[in-house]
């Protein structure tokens, strides 16, 4: 149930693999989790989002934000394709630069660093197949992240099928993306590859963009107890940087880039690539076992006008549990235990930017050298649930996290007076996160569900930095309960789904980078804060018949998030609005597609309000933006179809701040650099072609 059905016929006595599509339509018996405990979406204890591969279709390839922003409860804002900054439910909302305080894995590979930061924009959104969003404090299993943890599955590779897949699109800002999809399956061994090139001149100044990807999956299905699954994926970015600009500047010019951005021409020239290899093996009906091991790493240099920074990661890790099934007082009873190491390697210089001693238009130029460090960050977890049945329609689930981390600087830079020795060791003291969870069929469709849970977000070593060079052993993690109820479940005969989650998370040791110049934060506890919310989602099938199909989504989050206690050196901010985090976001669509291969979509978005200032002097502008996309498919024979597709984004051409930089401050007597200026009207087109061998 929950996926598409398919009929296959056997030829063999030996075993048979067969793969299964998402049915959008019947969500609600989707099998989640797989990774750990499989379970019913309607069973579910947590607050969950499956953003499956149509979902992913309704908008353009290029920036995974529309995708993600289609769930209630998260919000990605992008100032650029290669700036963002994601929340779910208020967590990471401080975070000046990109996401930080939620977990994100590429399958079963970590994607968030040693420091707690996290970086899922540059993969290639045609090798993604679905994105699952746990939202809140609720993931035992993978690390109790602080806002949630967010899983991209990517496209596996199809069994008994060869083809290749190719895609041409062009848009507005000189837009073009060409990707290469081929697969290679047989009966039991599957492979797939997919290569994209995106090029863009971008909307603002100083704000070019090259991007190639390369992604390699394979399963193996070795016999009925071994399955191996490997994963590969290397992005090579060179994106230029306008940055933030003032009030000013985004009202009478939002395409111009920061003015010494522009000067230093500042960029960011990265490479990344992850390698993972899973082996699954079932010892018996009862027990089975899911193993993986990973490596990444990250080359990076950037020059800004402050400094060019120039850094290298390596990672790797292992990731193995137990699943398990048995009866408890006759009643069933599935568990899980495991654990996951990781650890990464972070090398780190900075030089003198000396662009404003070269004639204009000469752009970063490499100077002395201004500090060097290395650090070794490493945590691992120790996780442990169990899910009970004690009725055929109650579900308890309990879990607990156990977590270890520590972080190791080298200071290599020369001591003097004015660059004090900065090496040390900074270990937290271990950290358990429970868990507790209730669900109740209501009836065959309906269920409630509620839950209790802790997470935490580990402090990056820069945020322990003192200005004298000692590290501060004084300082404590944030950490947060998350409590929710909810129901979901499909009623009218499946034709409508919804969910509604009402929670509060309640987050203490609220960690404030303090800004002491312009490129130098100190971290501080400085309080807490509540996040209270309520959660709707509903999905209808309007019409579904053989010449048409009609179907609309809505959902909308209400954050009614506060700074309970929050002072800042002599600043009392206590009582006033969360800063950088909307007060309503609502995303509403219809999606028709018609037998003859015709098919439309319109997406609305209204982003509310949001304070940018602690003490809320400041707010930015609520807007509203309206997606369409509209296309022809059509399967030409059993070998050939072809996809022909056109889109316009911010179609009534609205002017917006698509990010906001929190509490900026102005130097040498300019303005602060608030607004990161959204898009204007934009289009893209492209055609797609699949042959199959």
């Amino acid at each position: 149930m929950g996926y598409e059905t398919q009929i296959v016929t056997i030829n063999s006595k030996d075993f048979i693999v067969v793969q299964l599509k998402l049915k959008p339509s019947e969500l609600n018996e989707v099998i989640i989790d797989a990774s750990h405990i499989p379970k019913p979406l309607k069973s579910a204890v947590a607050t969950s989002t499956i953003i499956s591969e149509r979902d992913i279709e309704l908008g353009n390839d290029l920036n995974i934000s529309q995708a993600i922003n289609r769930a209630p409860g998260v919000f990605m804002q992008s100032g650029a394709l290669n700036t963002n900054r994601l929340t779910i439910r208020g967590i990471g909302s401080r975070n000046l630069f990109g996401t930080s305080k939620i977990r994100a894995y590429f399958k079963d590979i970590p994607l968030t660093n040693g420091s707690g930061e996290t970086n899922i924009e540059d993969f290639e959104l045609n090798a993604i197949s679905q994105i699952k969003i746990t939202k809140g404090a609720t993931s035992s299993v993978y690390g109790a992240g602080l806002g949630g943890t967010i899983q991209l599955n990517p496209t596996n590779a199809y069994l008994n099928s060869s083809s290749v897949n190719t895609e041409l699109t062009i848009g507005s800002f000189d837009l073009y993306k060409s990707t290469i999809n081929f697969n290679h399956g047989t009966s039991k061994n599957g492979f797939r590859g997919i290569y994209s090139n995106t090029s863009s001149d971008s909307y603002r100044d100083n704000n070019n963009y090259n991007r190639q990807t390369l992604t390699l999956t394979s399963n193996h299905f070795i016999n009925e107890k071994n399955e191996l699954t490997f994963l590969g994926s290397y992005v090579d970015l060179k994106a230029f940087i306008p940055s933030s600009i003032n009030q000013d500047t985004f009202e009478s010019n939002p395409s111009a880039a920061a003015f010494t951005w522009r000067q230093a021409q500042g960029f960011e020239d990265s490479q990344r690539g992850i390698i993972g290899l899973t082996w699954n093996h079932t010892f018996n009906p009862k027990i089975k076992q899911i193993t993986s091991i990973f490596s990444s790493f990250r080359n990076g240099y950037e020059p800004r006008p402050f400094n060019i920074l120039d850094e290298n990661t390596f990672a790797y890790g292992i990731r193995s549990r137990l699943l398990g099934n048995t009866q408890l007082f006759s009643k069933p009873l599935t568990y899980t235990f495991g654990g996951e190491f990781f650890k990464d390697n972070y090398k780190s210089k900075t030089f003198q930017n000396l662009y404003d001693d070269f004639p204009t238009g000469t752009g970063s130029v490499q100077g002395n050298e201004l500090s060097n460090f290395e650090e070794d960050r490493q945590y691992y977890n120790l996780f442990f649930e169990v899910n009970y049945q004690p009725s055929e329609k109650a579900t308890l689930v309990a879990g607990l996290n156990y977590n270890q981390t520590q972080y190791d600087l080298e200071d290599n830079f020369p001591v003097s007076i004015n660059n004090p020795d900065q090496s040390g060791t900074f270990q937290f003291d271990g950290i358990f996160s429970p868990k507790l969870g209730l669900s109740y069929l209501v009836s065959d469709n309906v269920s409630v569900y509620s839950n209790a849970s802790q997470g935490f977000s580990p402090i990056s070593l820069n945020e322990t930095l003192l200005p004298d060079g000692q590290i501060n052993n004084d300082l404590e993690p944030e950490t947060g309960w998350n409590y929710e109820i909810g129901t979901r479940g499909q009623i009218f005969k499946n034709k409508i789904q919804f969910n509604l989650a009402i929670y509060r998370l309640d987050v203490r040791n609220l960690l404030v980078a303090r800004r002491t110049a312009e490129d130098e934060f100190v971290g501080v506890n400085a309080g807490q804060t509540l996040h209270d919310g309520i959660e709707f989602s509903l999905n209808s099938n309007i019409v579904n018949t053989r010449n048409l199909k009609l179907n609309s989504f809505f959902n909308y989050s209400l954050n009614n998030y506060k700074f309970e206690d929050f002072v800042d050196g002599d600043d009392d901010f206590s009582g006033n609005d969360l800063t950088g985090v909307p007060s309503n976001i609502l995303n509403a669509g219809l999606d028709v597609s018609t037998k003859i291969g015709f098919y439309g979509n319109i997406n609305f978005q209204h982003v509310g309000e949001q304070p940018i200032t602690d003490n809320n002097s400041l707010y930015s502008d609520s807007y509203n933006l309206t997606n369409i996309k509209i296309g022809y498919k059509n399967v030409f024979s059993e070998k050939i179809s072809l996809n022909i597709f056109y889109g316009l984004d911010n179609i009534f051409d609205k002017k917006y701040a698509s990010q906001i930089l929190i509490n900026a401050r102005g130097f040498g007597g300019s303005q602060p650099r608030y607004f990161y200026p959204g898009n204007p009207v934009n289009y893209y087109a492209g055609i797609n072609f699949n042959y199959t061998f």
